[in-house]
């Protein structure tokens, strides 16, 4: 795999790197990663509780996320790298309603900063290579 080309490149890559380092760590521990995001984390759990199937199931997609941000970034894909912004941005909105009205708590925020400011410092890569917006010669050519 090659290394990242560009600004926004990199700011791909090592937000693919932190997904699927933190998407393992949520496989392989997920009573450690449950911890960081600040939910309390049980010794035994209750009948019918799918805490463990459901981090199993986020852990394995943020690990797959990973790897498509790596592959992406490694062949500077700057189509994906704008597609991700807006999404981003929405995810950090929806998280942070999460915690603000209590759903989640106050540690969860950090996801949404994380994908937040990860979004904003993606488009501000990608605007100062001239590329946040396609140009319309190279949309003819697709």
């Amino acid at each position: 795999m090659r290394l990242p080309r560009s600004f926004s490149g990199w700011t791909i890559a090592v937000f693919g790197f932190l997904a699927f380092a933190l998407g393992l760590l949520g496989l392989i521990s997920p009573g450690t990663l449950l911890a960081m995001l600040g939910f309390e984390v049980l010794d035994v759990r209750p009948a019918g509780d799918y805490t463990l199937v459901y981090m199993a199931a986020s852990s394995m997609a943020a690990v797959n996320m990973g790897v498509y941000y790596l592959f992406a970034a490694s062949h500077d894909y700057t189509p994906f790298f704008r597609w991700t912004v807006p999404f981003r941005l929405v995810t950090f909105a929806v998280f942070t309603t999460l915690v603000l009205t209590g759903a989640a708590p106050g540690k969860f925020f950090g996801v949404g900063l994380w994908e937040g400011l990860g979004a904003v410092i993606t488009g501000f890569a990608l605007w100062r290579e001239g590329k946040l917006v396609p140009s319309r010669q190279s949309a003819d050519a697709v």
